[in-house]
Formats: structure tokens, C-alpha cells, sequence
């Protein structure tokens, strides 16, 4: 409150500064003009009467303008060329109202006195409007020479200009000193912004952060694609500089979104190191997908299956049941949504998707329209050693699922795939595979039902990727552990990986693999580099990289679909449809079957059992 009394007690003293500004410039003017017509030398008596004769109704028309025009509550410490040609415009206005009503009364003035009169007051108001603001910034000049926090720019645009302006007009706020900009468009070069000098392009960044020592970069394009943003982060992080980003913002960029976008600044991300600009789905017929509909998400208390539950709920189901084996997960995620989405009809629901008649009752009882398929297995190495677990939980979960989605005449199934199913070399690739083939097979069966897969690639940041490791491991002082140097990997964040899963349920009619143009591979120890570099070291100087030697089922590269599925396009660009193989759906169901029954033997040679259902399955031999 008292902050507030404060804002209104300054306001209303500036304004009645420049009102008492104003009468005084009218009164000041209208001598001026009358004596500037005459040379100051015998100056006619009626003439000097008649100029002081109407200051109050001179003024008052004055103010009357100025305050149409806004010209009293602007704010100076921005002033531009806008105000300036509102100045223009009242005083043009103010001389021809005076005109007009002096020559209706017959008061008998000079015709160049208007003019004259004009040119002063204009000068008087710019005066008046703009030293305030001049005086303002040198005092700022001289108190940002004190500021320690040297900082480059990157981007010569609107956004720098705005980010150097509100660094400019609250000075308190920031303890940055603006040294110079980047920009990679040469006609640039050599100019300034606010004051500030675009020194060179992104290959000149190291050199210039050592010739101004730079502590802080912010990266001000806030529509830089995540390619070149890519690029751009690789040399800025060949200096010791804090690095901070303004992400997209979609709203014109004026005076009156400065403050929004300077908010905006955040320190760099993991994620900005993906070098692919992040997918865009129809969140309108995401939410014509889900709306008024019971949606049932297996394995809701994940990595995905979490993400999942929070953009359906943005998108008001008719109910939303998380069904989870894990009851820490689940209620995290219950206590999350229930505080985020007070309305949200939300059930939580502790099971597994092994447990036939566990499944059936939440079936029976709920009847979901629209079920997320994401409970699995996924840990590449774990699972080698526990092939049978991979099977009962990948393989089974999925049949049960799929079994009563038709049952209880679900619309889609979707399930969360991966592109480790894709001539896989681990027992998880080859159970994922399986679980693509079984939901190919009930389409098939179905007059229910709408069966589809999503295969993606690996998830930043999720539980048991690799980013989360590197930064334990960096942590704990190093090293930071790759496999190999040349392997290479696809990658999206959590919440692409979604988008693209509740668009392809939107696509799906019926036996679809959707697959996403993840753009290219990056290369793991190029993005271990990266990460040591984020958090502020040299790699192998202050945090050795070491390389562990490829993991039982991994391969040095990831691929997205086999040849025979081919490609076809959807509406999003990004998302695309593999042509289901074809297979004999009675032998496979059979052989799913005995290999369902043989994992629960818990036998040894397991892997030859799913060999057998997966012919594109290589088995890794650990010699």
C-alpha cells in the first residue's frame, strides 16, 4: 500500500512539474514572439497588451491539448518519436485555436507571431519533456561505469534495444554494464544500438569477451530457431561467461511488453542444447480429442506418463485415472494436479499392468474412452540382465491393456513406443517392438477400437537419461561416463515428446506407428561436453570425460523405422505415419503366448524365446 501511495505521489508531482512548465512556457512565448517580431526595439504598446492580456486562456488552451493528447502522463523516461510528434501536433493545434479565437474577438497580433510563437513553445516543451529524460540517462552513464557486471549481447534486434533501455531506466534492478553487441548481420557491424556498438558476429564472441571482460551473455533473439541457437551456444560457451536466454515470446515486442520481456531472462537450459526447433501441435484438436472424455493413462506416475497427465488436464477430460504400481510417483503427481486443477475429476489408482483382473476392474468400473499406454520397462541395460521382467511387464502389460480396450469398447489405445524397437539389439528394443506388434494386431481384431504406437527417441531429462546422470556425475566431481565416443542418439524434451503423443491420438485411425522427424542425431559426447560446459567447467581439464565402452544391447546408432514401413506425411510436418508391416496375426498371438508363459519360468535362454516373435531382434552376445 505504501509503494502504491509512493508510485501515485511521484506521478502527481511530475505532472504538476510539467503543468507549471507549460503556463510558464505560454507566458514566456508570447513575449518572446511579440519582441523577436519587432527586434526588441518599438514594440507597439497594443500589441504587448494584447500578449498578456489573454495568458490565462492561452494556457488553458494549452493544457486542454496536451492533456487530449495524453503529453501529461506519458512516461519521459521513454520518451521518442512518438511523443515528439504529439508535441508537434499541440502546439500546431494550440496556435491555430488561439489564432482563431483572437481573430473572432478582434484582437489585433502580427500573423508571424503565431509562427514565432509556435517555434518557442515547441522549443520550451521539448525542452522541458526531454532534458528530464537527458538528465536521467547521464546520471544512469555515469552510475553504470561503476557496474562490474560486464555483458555482452547477442542480437542487434528489438529485443536488445528494449532489454538496453529497461536496463537503462531501473538501474537498481540490474547490475549489468552493456559493453557490446553480437550480431551475425555484417551490414551491422560498426552501428549502434542506444549507444551501445555492434562489434561483430558469432565467431568473434570469445574475442570480444576477453576484450571487454565479459562475465554475463544474454542471448536477446527471441525467435531464434533451436539450430542456430545451437550454434550460438557453442561459442558462447568457449568463454567463462554466465550464459542467460530470452526464450519465444509471441507478443509484439513495444514499450509496454519491456518490463515482460526482460522477466523473461533465464539462465541457459539443458534443453537449449537440443539444435532442433521444438515440434508445434493443434492444441485445438488436442482438446477436441480429450474434452468431455474419460481418459485413462497406464503408468501415470513416470517421466511421460506424468507430463501426460498434466496436458490432458489442461484440456478438461470428463475424468482422468492414473493407474500406477508406483504409489510414491502417483502421489506426487495426485497432490500436483489436485492443486494445479482444483475442478479436475481425478481418480488415482495403485496396480499392475500384469494384474489381468486388477486391470479389468478399473475397466469395468470407469470405462476410459481414451487410454495412454506408457507403464513399461525401459532401462536398456537392467533389463538385459532381467529379460523375463521385461517381457511380463512390456509384453503382458500391453496384451492385458489391449485385450480390455476392446472389451469395454475403448475409442483409441495409444501406445508409448521407441525407436530402440527399430531392428533392436537389447531385450527392451525387442519387447517395445512386440508391444507395436500387438497393438497392430488387435486394429486388426477390433471393431472397437483404434489401436496406434508413438516412437520417439530418448526423452531429456526423464528418470535414467543420460542428462540427468551427467549432471549427478558432475556433481560428485567427475568423471562423466560415455560409452563411446561416436555414439549417437535422437533426443526431445518430455513435453515434445507429449505434444506428439496426444497429436497422433488425434491422427489415429487405427494401426498407425507415428513417427517424429527428431531432426538429426546428436552425438553423446559432443552433449557431455556441453553439459560440463553449462555447469560452468573446462571438460577433461576440470572434469575428465572417461569412455566405459558400449553397455550389453546398445547400439552406436539409434535409428526410426525400418525400410519396408516407409513414410507418409500428416498435418503436422513433424509427425510422421509408418506403414505397418504386415505379419501373420494368429502365429504371432500364438507365439506371444508361449513366450508369456516361458518368461514366467524365469528361464536362462529367454532371449532366443523373443527372437523367435522378433526375427529383426539381434541378440547380444556378452563374450
Amino acid at each position: 500500500m505504501h509503494k502504491v501511495k509512493e508510485f501515485f505521489d511521484k506521478k502527481s508531482a511530475r505532472i504538476t512539474l510539467f503543468l507549471l512548465c507549460d503556463l510558464f512556457a505560454v507566458i514566456i512565448t508570447s513575449l518572446l514572439a511579440v519582441g523577436l517580431r519587432f527586434d526588441f526595439d518599438n514594440i507597439p504598446n497594443n500589441y504587448l497588451v494584447n500578449s498578456y492580456k489573454y495568458y490565462v486562456l492561452d494556457a488553458s488552451v494549452l493544457v486542454i491539448i496536451f492533456i487530449f493528447l495524453k503529453l501529461y502522463i506519458s512516461t519521459w523516461k521513454y520518451a521518442s518519436i512518438t511523443e515528439l510528434i504529439n508535441i508537434v501536433i499541440g502546439s500546431m493545434f494550440f496556435e491555430a485555436v488561439t489564432f482563431t479565437y483572437k481573430s473572432m474577438l478582434e484582437v489585433s497580433m502580427p500573423k508571424s507571431y503565431y509562427i514565432i510563437q509556435f517555434l518557442l513553445i515547441l522549443l520550451f516543451v521539448c525542452a522541458s519533456r526531454f532534458s528530464y529524460r537527458l538528465l536521467r540517462l547521464t546520471l544512469i552513464k555515469i552510475k553504470s561505469i561503476k557496474k562490474d557486471n560486464n555483458t555482452m549481447l547477442i542480437g542487434a534486434g528489438s529485443a536488445s534495444r528494449l532489454l538496453i533501455d529497461e536496463i537503462n531506466n531501473n538501474p537498481s534492478g540490474f547490475n549489468n554494464r552493456i559493453r557490446c553487441i553480437i550480431d551475425d548481420d555484417k551490414q551491422k557491424k560498426g552501428t549502434y544500438i542506444k549507444g551501445i556498438l555492434v562489434v561483430g558476429n558469432r565467431n568473434e564472441i570469445k574475442k570480444y569477451c576477453d576484450k571487454y571482460e565479459i562475465k554475463e551473455i544474454i542471448i536477446a533473439i527471441p525467435s531464434i530457431s533451436k539450430s542456430k541457437l545451437a550454434l550460438i551456444v557453442e561459442e558462447c560457451q568457449k568463454t567463462n561467461c554466465n550464459i542467460k536466454i530470452m526464450p519465444s515470446i509471441t507478443k509484439a515486442m513495444d514499450e509496454k511488453d519491456a518490463k515482460e520481456i526482460v522477466e523473461k531472462i533465464r539462465p541457459l537450459s539443458y534443453e537449449d542444447f537440443l539444435g532442433r526447433d521444438q515440434i508445434v501441435v493443434n492444441n485445438d484438436e488436442i482438446a477436441n480429442n480429450i474434452t468431455n472424455k474419460v481418459v485413462m493413462v497406464t503408468g501415470g506416475g513416470g517421466s511421460i506418463g506424468s507430463e501426460l497427465s498434466r496436458q490432458i488436464a489442461t484440456n478438461n477430460p470428463k475424468e482422468l485415472i492414473i493407474f500406477d504400481i508406483y504409489e510414491n510417483n502417483a502421489y506426487d503427481i495426485e497432490q500436483e494436479l489436485k492443486r494445479n486443477y482444483p475442478n479436475l475429476n481425478l481418480k488415482v489408482v495403485i496396480g499392475s499392468v500384469r494384474d489381468y483382473d486388477r486391470l479389468e476392474y478399473i475397466f469395468k468400473k470407469y470405462k476410459p474412452e481414451l487410454i495412454f499406454h506408457a507403464a513399461a520397462h525401459k532401462h536398456v541395460p537392467l533389463m538385459e540382465v532381467s529379460p523375463n521382467e521385461a517381457i511380463k511387464n512390456n509384453c503382458l502389460g500391453t496384451l492385458n491393456v489391449a485385450k480390455l480396450a476392446d472389451k469395454y469398447k475403448s475409442e483409441k489405445f495409444v501406445l508409448i513406443s521407441t525407436d530402440k524397437a527399430v531392428r533392436p539389439t537389447n531385450v527392451m528394443g525387442a519387447t517395445k517392438r512386440i508391444c507395436e506388434m500387438i497393438i497392430q494386431s488387435y486394429n486388426k481384431k477390433s471393431k472397437n477400437t483404434d489401436y496406434v504406437a508413438v516412437r520417439f527417441g530418448n526423452v531429456l531429462g526423464s528418470n535414467g537419461s543420460v542428462i540427468p546422470l551427467f549432471l549427478k556425475q558432475i556433481e560428485n566431481g567427475g568423471p562423466v561416463t560415455v560409452t563411446h565416443k561416436e555414439i549417437t542418439r535422437f533426443f526431445m524434451t518430455i513435453p515434445e515428446a507429449v505434444s506428439l503423443v496426444l497429436q497422433a491420438s488425434c491422427y489415429a485411425k487405427g494401426g498407425e506407428i507415428f513417427v517424429l522427424d527428431m531432426g538429426k542425431p546428436v552425438k553423446i559426447y559432443d552433449l557431455a561436453k556441453q553439459i560440463i560446459r553449462y555447469k560452468g567447467y573446462e571438460p577433461n581439464v576440470d572434469i575428465k570425460i572417461e569412455i566405459t565402452g558400449l553397455r550389453p544391447g546398445e547400439k552406436l546408432y539409434e535409428e526410426i523405422l525400418m525400410e519396408e514401413e516407409g513414410l507418409k506425411s500428416t498435418p503436422n510436418k513433424l509427425i510422421h505415419i509408418g506403414k505397418p508391416i504386415d505379419f501373420d496375426n494368429n502365429k504371432f498371438l500364438k507365439k506371444l503366448d508361449n513366450l508369456i508363459k516361458y518368461s514366467y519360468e524365469n528361464k536362462d535362454d529367454i532371449k532366443e524365446k523373443v527372437h523367435e516373435v522378433v526375427d529383426t531382434y539381434k541378440i547380444y552376445k556378452d563374450n
